[in-house]
């Protein structure tokens, strides 16, 4: 990644922050990836950029719905400093925000952690849901299933709701539920009219001059579960529009699931950048080689 002379903030697994002054904060999405939380040594060429586009999408889609925190994803409107070439399409200029401690996840379908949880003991993040559900089953309507921000390396924990309003305050904690699920509706709707099922996603929300903002990145590959709708059912998992090449490579590894990671061969790295490309291309109908800086 290139070496941008601002103030560095943080690093996260795929983001890079920077303070841009006057309030504002630079993301970079670089094309890290990670998966059972080891960053992998290969980075998957463009995945940064296209969690840029589809962010910008989404963030706009839902201006009706909540404020978004994005200001700019042009490098021309970027700090003299940030104005690189190499940083093409993948930098958000955003309003810097007062984030909540929580993490924003609803669940459309069971899945994944859920589906863990459900088969042990009937529960979803406290709540009974019907005997006899299948996995990637939907669930009879979207539900708001709070978590902690783990560290970097470290598990998020699941929070009931009562758990999350000890947290942010029993106001808070129902307008981000209620922002959440409203958001996940409109782009589940939209993505199933483009053949995609949103299974379940994760948001971040902060504070912005008083007001409840979506922040980060959204409904993206990397924070959501895309399904093919053709190939869903309930009672297996279908392919995922993500990192499932790495996930299924690693899978067919004895590996410990801890650093360091096994090497990605070329057509894992290549299958990888091709489902996160047929993600954003089938959700926007745009070409990903119109966004700046993609190919």
């Amino acid at each position: 990644m290139a070496e941008i002379d601002l103030p560095h903030l943080s690093s996260g697994k795929v983001r890079d922050i920077y303070d841009a002054g006057g309030g504002r904060l630079l993301l970079v999405a670089s094309d890290r990836i990670s998966a059972f939380d080891v960053i992998m040594d290969e980075p998957i060429p463009d995945k940064g950029r296209v969690l840029t586009a589809m962010s910008a999408f989404w963030f706009d889609l839902f201006a009706d719905v909540v404020p978004g925190h994005l200001i700019s994803t042009d490098l021309a409107d970027l700090p003299a400093a940030a104005q690189l070439p190499q940083l093409e399409g993948r930098v958000m200029l955003c309003k810097r925000a007062e984030m909540l401690p929580i993490e924003c996840i609803v669940r459309g379908y069971i899945t994944g952690s859920a589906w863990k949880q459900y088969k042990t003991d009937g529960t979803m993040n406290g709540e009974v849901l019907p005997e006899g559900m299948q996995e990637s089953e939907q669930l009879p309507e979207p539900v708001f299933t709070p978590s902690t921000k783990g560290e970097l390396g470290e598990h998020d924990i699941n929070l009931s709701f009562d758990e999350a309003v000890k947290l942010v305050g029993p106001d808070l904690a129902a307008q981000a539920r209620d922002v959440s699920i409203r958001v996940y509706q409109r782009g589940a709707e939209w993505a199933a009219e483009r053949g995609i099922v949103i299974a379940d996603t994760k948001f971040e929300l902060g504070m912005v001059d008083g007001q409840l903002t979506l922040a980060d990145e959204v409904l993206t590959p990397d924070s959501s579960r895309f399904w093919p709708a053709d190939q869903w059912k309930p009672g297996a998992t279908p392919p995922s529009f993500d990192k499932q090449p790495v996930r299924d490579f690693l899978d067919g590894l004895d590996w410990d699931k801890s650093p360091p990671p096994p090497p990605l061969g070329a057509e894992v790295v290549a299958a990888t950048r091709a489902r996160y490309i047929e993600a954003y291309e089938r959700i926007t109908g745009l070409s990903f080689a119109d966004w700046p800086g993609g190919a």
